[in-house]
């Protein structure tokens, strides 16, 4: 069984797994377009939020505790059966029905909150270790409609920047919705 989330979950996830496959020691401390966060702190956020996300598909409440490093030994193997996990919980159509008893919104928008995660972060990610990343065209348009209707309130509480503008009228959609996440899209840790 699968839903258009777990869907656009299956097409956005082989393309971060990559970029987390990717990812050697050595690039463990360098600087991420989030700026609170290093490679290492990012994946552990990245790591916790796949597993929040995937127990609120089951309209359970997660444990919203610190972080602890989740990069020990095989992590990558693990990071990777987290996200099929995910994608595997967002495919039961009960999912997707109903509030968030976790959340407090719709669990369509949790949904689109985990699609949003694994494409943004997973070009954080890719940006800071100088890997290089295409998105999955069709997952764009849904997250690009949701930081519309969602991204004020996310920016109120301090989850995201305020949008930067883009260098050219034409910029890619990629391009378009990291700029509406608050992330400057020619980011560079030189920078």
């Amino acid at each position: 069984m699968s839903t258009k989330t777990s869907d656009l979950l299956a097409a956005a996830a082989p393309r971060t797994v990559a970029v987390i496959r990717g990812i050697s020691d050595d690039h463990l401390d360098l600087p991420t377009p989030c700026s609170d966060y290093a490679v290492r702190d990012l994946l552990n956020h990245f790591y916790q939020a796949v597993v929040n996300l995937r127990v609120l598909a089951a309209k359970q409440q997660p444990e919203w505790v610190e972080e602890p490093d989740h990069l020990t030994e095989g992590w990558r193997d693990r990071f990777e059966g987290e996200i099929a996990k995910l994608i595997e919980a967002w495919s039961d159509p009960a999912a997707l029905e109903g509030d968030s008893p976790g959340m407090g919104m719709p669990q369509e928008t949790v949904g689109n909150i985990a699609l949003l995660e694994l494409t943004v972060h997973g070009w954080d990610l890719a940006i800071a270790t100088g890997q290089p990343f295409q998105p999955a065209p069709e997952a764009l348009p849904p997250i690009y409609a949701f930081m519309e209707q969602q991204g004020p309130t996310a920016r109120e509480r301090g989850l995201f920047a305020e949008p930067v503008g883009t260098s050219s009228s034409d910029a890619s959609e990629i391009d378009s919705l990291l700029a509406l996440t608050g992330r400057h899209p020619a980011w560079s840790a030189g920078a």
